[in-house]
């Protein structure tokens, strides 16, 4: 039970960062970017393939990193340059992304077995925290910044933002950039983790990453800039621990992963949605027995 939880929390700290991704697309700049199911299997194969040609896996996982930034600015110039639909230049991306990935791995996988890798000499529980606060740090500072201002400002209210000068096109190809670096770079750390880069591992991880950010916002709170990028890195853990702890049921089975992402995305929806509901409804009732005492009162007092 223990080693089940120990690899949930391992899990949930690589994934982190592909949450954080997700955050700057979902919660950001409000763009449905599918990319990401293309991006993330783009960094494990590029980190997989130089690793196994004798390349450092740190160098690996940076040109990882820069190959979901390609990707990401590419979507969004297909968005903005090429006016195509948000979602449907993603939907695009992805499906571009997978021949691109199968050209760079040249078969269906690539293994890592007896490679080198960045966790060779650390365990993955000792050097993702870091590696997590650290971008987490780097992303809120940036989103401080005058341009990290316009880029929330540009998922807000896009034509407010460009009436004071901005170009909202080139924070929007930024945005997803820096959304897919991120997200490529969680998936070279998981080939890495995993021993091997596999042409369908990026399938779902859209879902996985909205499933972190809504859970930790859900949780933990969404206030300020820096809980809702700690939101997501603490949503991502708690999405493995549950699914971890989902697994073990007797009757559930590997297969069943994908219906309980969908459970759980459904889950941390649908409550929060009740609960705002539950809380305005309380509210009305109050209001109507503050009225209803109030005229009941007047009466009385005009009685006498």
């Amino acid at each position: 039970m223990m080693n089940s939880l120990l690899g949930a929390v391992e899990s949930g700290l690589i994934y982190a960062l592909m949450a954080l991704g997700v955050y700057i697309t979902f919660r950001i700049l409000d763009f449905p970017d599918l990319t990401v199911d293309g991006s993330f299997t783009t960094g494990g194969a590029i980190a997989a393939v130089m690793i196994s040609g004798g390349s450092s896996p740190w160098i690996a996982s940076i040109c990882a990193m820069l190959g979901g930034f390609v990707a990401g600015a590419v979507t969004g110039l297909l968005h903005t340059k090429g006016k195509i639909n948000g979602l449907l230049s993603g939907i695009l991306m992805m499906i571009a992304l997978h021949s691109i990935n199968m050209r760079i791995m040249n078969s269906p996988n690539v293994s890592l077995l007896g490679e080198s890798t960045v966790f060779e000499s650390i365990k993955p529980l000792v050097l993702m925290p870091i590696i997590v606060i650290l971008v987490k740090v780097l992303l809120d500072l940036f989103l401080r910044t005058e341009l990290g201002l316009a880029l929330r400002a540009t998922g807000d209210n896009q034509r407010m933002i460009r009436s004071f000068g901005t170009h909202t096109d080139n924070t929007i190809i930024l945005g997803l950039s820096l959304s897919n670096g991120l997200v490529a770079l969680s998936g070279a750390f998981i080939a890495q983790q995993s021993g091997f880069a596999d042409i369908s591992s990026g399938i779902g991880m859209i879902v996985i990453g909205l499933a972190s950010v809504i859970i930790g916002e859900a949780i933990f709170g969404a206030r300020t800039v820096f809980f809702a990028t700690l939101a997501a890195v603490l949503g991502s853990i708690v999405y493995r621990i549950v699914v971890a702890l989902a697994l073990r049921i007797e009757w559930m089975e590997q297969t069943d992963l994908k219906l309980i992402t969908a459970v759980i995305v459904v889950f941390a929806l649908v409550v929060p949605t009740v609960r705002r509901s539950w809380k305005q409804k309380g509210l009305a009732r109050k209001r109507t027995l503050e009225i209803v005492s109030g005229a009941e009162q007047k009466q009385i007092g005009g009685g006498l």
